[in-house]
């Protein structure tokens, strides 16, 4: 009877694959979805700064070649990995395995350094203020083709020779990788991710730092008196957007328009790192306060008080707002690319260490994933990106060309 209970259960998987095919079926559908995420998140990006004036800035040549790199992997790079993970195995030859490998490191490795030029990018804007009037197209567009050449030459590297000599022996037997000559796998980590991690941490860092100290630097205003009515007046200014080093304001099409000691670009929206306090204006939530009668000191005093208890919760509520900012933008790189590229150094220096199949898949998307969440991480902050991805969707045309 067991036996025949066994005969029929075996009977029935053989009538129905789809039992056998249910996770080959669940991983294709996961992956195209995941595919089809990150190209349409990268046009987004790259049609919403074409199409929009007040995002056409200098600053955000980077973001646009930024999304163009991680489009290249979407592109490229995902869909041959896809197949490869579907069939469980490379049978594609050794000509298309030399192509994916090459275009992988290359598009990867330029999408990582994008990231480093925008650190670079942004540490000049926030640390010093002449940086701002002296970025024009040229000074990005050399940081731009500095990544993408750099990219190249570590992506050309094995195909030039730089392989080890069992590279066609592994595509034979269905596995296709990146050559795992030990010298080329140290120095393409390093150079791709290892080294460019210590830099934006870096520099990060120095960002954070010089944000917390302009913000703390911020004081509140008393306005010369008025000849007028001999009574206190307390001129409650509406709140501006809070504002640091990270967080980005409104941004106009003509930049001339605006003093660098008050604006500089961020991710090509304008941003205000530290803010100049003139008779006229004052930072966030201050109070101004208007004197003609000598004899209301007390009061003065009150206001001045409550105005330094205002200011002093405003500095720690963007001095969080800073330090959130910073987590997710390094956190999300982080945690997309180290587990991947621990793996791949434990390999080129250990032959022993091989991690499991399944753990080298999930590392391996896991670093993908990154190219999907950047226009979402380098947009998310901008109200302009947010509300030009709101026009495209809802056919809205104002800033368009």
């Amino acid at each position: 009877m067991m036996e025949a209970h066994v005969d029929q259960a075996a009977n029935a998987t053989v009538e129905n694959p789809i039992f056998i095919d249910a996770p080959i079926i669940l991983t294709a559908i996961v992956l195209c979805l995941l595919i089809l995420i990150t190209i349409v998140g990268n046009l987004f990006v790259i049609a919403a700064i074409l199409l929009e004036r007040n995002l056409q800035s200098v600053a955000n040549y980077l973001i646009v070649s930024l999304a163009v790199a991680d489009l290249m992997v979407a592109c490229l790079v995902m869909p041959l990995g896809a197949v490869y993970e579907i069939n469980s195995g490379w049978s594609l030859g050794p000509e298309l395995c030399d192509m994916w490998t090459s275009s992988d490191v290359l598009c990867c490795t330029a999408s990582i350094l994008h990231l480093v030029a925008i650190a670079v990018d942004r540490y000049w804007a926030v640390t010093n203020i002449n940086y701002i009037q002296a970025r024009n197209p040229r000074r990005i567009g050399i940081l731009i083709i500095a990544v993408w050449v750099i990219s190249l030459g570590i992506s050309l590297a094995p195909q030039l020779g730089w392989k080890d000599p069992d590279y066609l022996d592994r595509i034979a037997q269905g596995t296709c990788l990146v050559s795992q000559d030990t010298a080329y796998q140290i120095f393409a980590t390093c150079a791709t991710f290892y080294l460019p991690l210590l830099v934006i941490l870096f520099l990060y860092w120095r960002i954070f730092q010089a944000a917390r100290k302009r913000i703390r630097k911020r004081p509140g205003t008393i306005q010369p008196p008025r000849e007028r009515r001999g009574i206190l007046r307390l001129v409650t200014r509406r709140p501006r957007e809070e504002s640091t080093a990270f967080t980005i304001t409104r941004s106009t099409p003509d930049h001339s328009s605006i003093s660098p000691e008050k604006s500089s670009s961020y991710n090509g929206a304008n941003i205000t790192p530290s803010t100049t306090v003139t008779p006229t204006a004052v930072s966030t939530t201050t109070t101004t306060t208007t004197l003609t009668n000598p004899t209301s000191t007390s009061q003065q005093q009150q206001v001045v008080k409550c105005t330094k208890r205002t200011r002093e919760t405003i500095e720690s509520k963007r001095e969080r707002k800073a330090a959130k900012t910073l987590a997710i933008i390094t956190g999300a790189f982080v945690a997309c690319w180290l587990p991947f590229f621990l793996v791949a150094l434990l390999q080129a220096t250990c032959q022993t260490c091989e991690p499991p199949k399944l753990v080298a898949s999930v590392f391996l998307w896991l670093g993908y994933f990154n190219s999907t969440l950047n226009p979402v991480i380098y947009t998310v902050f901008s109200p302009e990106f947010r509300q030009a991805f709101k026009r495209m969707l809802c056919g809205g045309t104002r800033g368009l060309r």
